[in-house]
């Protein structure tokens, strides 16, 4: 034990995580030259198009008689617990920052998980070769940051090369080895994954015991009992060694089919033992919910079956039936944020060749009822009448915008517009700083990011947390056509902004909607206050042109029946909207 290194990358997107982890592998020897490819561990063909980590993967390497243990975390706020737990995994962490961009948001979102979990940090900066690094800047900030010596810090190009072994002799030389935190087996989950041929494959640190193939062993959280089939580690793919001792990372395939009874976080104790769990579980809530619908009806089946199996190699998604009056069969899906919705999508479409209509994402709201109960709302079908309501709570999160100074107003005004809520400001150094904000989720789901980089020209950079619950005042807004309600365009809205809402939303539909033989009125309703409301002229018969001359009264008299005709059909008539009219108001 004395001889093994566990540690892992924590970095923003971008700034070479994977890259260094390709480096390692080749200068550790544990991959063969002749097998090496950029984003090695990287293994979707989505990661490597966007050059971003969306699930963590492990390796183990062997350097001058050590064993060492990588975790290749993803960077995304999104995948924040994901995270987490890896840390949870681990003794030390790299701290890689680029030398062009300096330290950034989720630098440090990541950096204050790693000291919660008492980590030794190894900061690192990388990309030291190309002409637009300034080594100088990022060491003062990485010094200010965490009051280390600029000797710590460690230079490399992840790239080329240069530098990696130092940081490998450093790994060995600061982070500590593991130490037993019990003599029965206790292992920690921190994540998992579906095989077509093995089924669930769990990814653990063992912090206790040993586990050995054959073992009867439980899950604490859910309480599922099992037996490890298989046992061993990972270089970077599977290799069997029939046993995982303290302080080792690896993995285990049991007799589980279902991904929900191995949850990242949990605790595998030996069957029949009062071992305790691990600190630090709690189960994945999602943030973010919307409605994933196939564009052909006759689809339904192909996308049931593909989220199922996405499912199995995603144990964070929530999903369930869900219909529309509009849209048809599909399914309202719950999401850890935006990049997991977008992840998705795209995996949907490309690995199933699927065309989706997804719809405008919402956030998961508080209910609670005068009768004392409480329910999650998530889409406006579940709001009751406003009469039974006692108050609703809506999440907030709490935003880090890390900016050079010459930006600050813009964003702070553009914050402040989106109900943001400022806590502090802090100076990383003389030109770039940290602008803290309390702001309600809704506000930054739809293009808040984009934004933030439009306002700042691109050098802002975003990290969000969950914060709390707080009060509301949310209503139901109806939107009627023709004096119908439609089912599928009502929403949920602040009621200071529901006016403004309602207003784009019947614009649009004018603006869409063919016009008809009677006056469509198209109006905004919350409960039976309308609160916006436009009107499609009719379609108009020219009655008057048969005649020829004649008194001016016999040309008012046709007008006027024309008129009445045309109001007894606006009150029967019925509005046919087409689908690409509820797409553009999804889409608005």
């Amino acid at each position: 034990m004395n001889k093994l290194r566990n540690f892992c990358i924590i970095a923003h997107i971008d700034h070479g995580k994977s890259t260094l982890a390709d480096r390692m592998l080749e200068v550790t020897k544990t991959v063969e030259k002749r097998k090496m490819k950029e984003q090695l561990l990287d293994q979707m063909e989505l990661e490597r198009e966007r050059g971003i980590t969306i699930k963590l993967q492990p390796a183990r390497m062997e350097w001058h008689g050590f064993i060492l243990n990588l975790i290749d975390t993803p960077g995304h706020v999104d995948f924040t617990y994901e995270v987490s737990r890896s840390l949870a995994a681990v003794e030390g962490a790299i701290l890689l920052i680029d030398a062009t961009q300096g330290i950034e948001a989720q630098t440090l979102a990541n950096l204050y998980l790693a000291m919660e979990q008492n980590l030794e940090i190894i900061p690192v900066i990388n990309k030291i070769d190309l002409p637009a690094a300034d080594v100088g800047k990022v060491s003062k900030e990485i010094v200010n940051l965490l009051g280390c010596k600029k000797e710590d810090i460690l230079m490399t190009s992840a790239k080329t090369g240069q530098g990696v072994e130092d940081i490998l002799q450093a790994i060995i030389d600061k982070v500590p080895a593991p130490k037993s935190k019990n003599e029965k087996l206790q292992a920690l989950i921190f994540d998992s994954t579906y095989d077509e041929y093995r089924g669930v494959v769990i990814y653990v640190r063992v912090f206790g015991g040993s586990i050995i193939k054959g073992d009867k062993i439980k899950f604490i959280a859910t309480g599922e009992e099992s037996e490890v089939l298989d046992v061993g580690f990972f270089k970077p793919h599977w290799v069997s060694s029939g046993k995982l001792e303290n302080g080792e990372t690896g993995y285990l395939v049991t007799g589980i089919k279902n991904l929900e009874k191995a949850q990242v976080g949990d605790t595998i104790v030996q069957k029949g033992s009062d071992t305790a769990s691990l600190p630090g579980y709690k189960a994945i809530k999602p943030m973010v919910y919307a409605g994933i619908f196939p564009q052909e009806g006759n689809d339904y089946q192909r996308l049931r079956e593909a989220i199922l199996k996405l499912k199995l190699s995603d144990s964070s998604l929530v999903f369930e039936p869900a219909s529309s009056q509009a849209l048809g069969f599909g399914y309202r899906c719950g999401f850890l944020g935006l990049l997991h919705l977008e992840i998705f999508q795209e995996r949907l479409s490309r690995e199933f060749n699927l065309e989706l209509i997804v719809t405008t994402p919402t956030v998961a709201y508080k209910l609670y009822l005068q009768n004392g109960e409480q329910k999650a709302l998530t889409s406006p079908a579940d709001m009751p009448d406003q009469s039974h309501i006692d108050y609703i709570e809506e999440p907030f999160m709490d935003i880090e915008v890390v900016t050079p100074k010459e930006y600050v107003g813009g964003l702070m005004s553009y914050i402040v517009e989106k109900n943001g809520i400022s806590k502090d400001t802090e100076y990383i150094d003389e030109n770039r700083l940290i602008l803290r904000y309390s702001i309600p989720l809704a506000s930054i789901l739809v293009d808040f990011y984009d934004k933030i980089k439009s306002v700042s020209s691109g050098y802002a950079s975003l990290n969000y947390d969950f914060a709390d619950y707080r009060k509301c005042d949310l209503v139901k807004m109806d939107i009627l056509v023709a004096e119908h309600p439609t089912e599928a365009l009502t929403s949920l809205v602040y009621r200071d902004q529901a006016h403004r809402v309602g207003k784009a939303i019947v614009k649009k539909l004018k603006e869409v909607l063919p016009r008809s033989q009677f006056v469509i009125k198209l109006q905004a309703a919350i409960g039976g206050k309308i609160v916006a409301s436009e009107r499609i002229p009719a379609l108009r018969k020219d009655v008057t042109a048969k005649l020829y001359g004649g008194d001016v009264t016999r040309k008012r008299k046709l007008l006027e029946k024309q008129k009445k005709g045309k109001k007894r059909m606006g009150k029967a008539g019925k509005v046919e909207i087409p689908q690409e009219a509820y797409l553009a108001v999804l889409k608005r």
